[in-house]
């Protein structure tokens, strides 16, 4: 649910809320920081929305390794063609048939792009979008879906995941993003 930035925003008061009982905390520094962060994910969730909105609704098409952004579909009026990983685990594999099924599916419905994620091997998403004829984000522009990245990446904070994700799709769309909001640029 943290791909949606209105759910993480919850989660941030949530946690904010919980640290509020605990003794010897700076209470004022916890609600500062605390208000911070909510104009970032309320910066972030507005940025997402007003740049997908660029894309007429039946343009927004997303296939990914694994079915990890249902939340980020439903916020911002996304279609989940497919995933490249026929269940929630990480290890499966598809079988020739589902490749079969998820390729055609691609083509009807004209999906630009695969997209890998970070934290799972782009093989398979490599070979689907090649036999599709779609390009495919794997490596440095793969996703963050279920992991954050490692230290000195776009994926190192949850806002910085976001970003990119945000982006790589918008590119797969053929939309420019428009610049960030000074709150997010860091």
């Amino acid at each position: 649910m943290w791909t949606d930035p209105a759910l993480a925003e919850r989660m941030a008061l949530n946690i904010a809320a919980g640290l509020a009982d605990v003794p010897g905390l700076d209470a004022a520094a916890v609600d500062a920081n605390t208000a911070d962060y909510v104009a970032e994910l309320d910066a972030l969730d507005e940025w997402i929305a007003a740049n997908v909105e660029q894309v007429p609704v039946d343009e927004r098409l997303l296939v990914t390794n694994h079915d990890a952004y249902t939340y980020f579909l439903h916020a911002y009026d996304i279609t989940f063609v497919g995933s490249v990983i026929p269940s929630f685990d990480d290890n499966a594999e598809p079988s020739a048939a589902e490749i079969d099924e998820l390729v055609e599916r691609i083509r009807e419905t004209g999906v630009h792009a695969v997209f890998s994620e970070a934290s799972i091997s782009s093989k398979t998403a490599e070979t689907i979008a090649a036999e599709a004829g779609v390009e495919v984000y794997a490596g440095d522009e793969a996703l963050y879906g279920d992991s954050l990245g490692r230290p000195g990446t776009d994926g190192e904070t949850y806002l910085g995941s976001q970003i990119h994700n945000t982006r790589l799709i918008l590119q797969s769309w053929g939309v420019e993003p428009s610049e960030l909001p000074a709150v997010l640029q860091g």
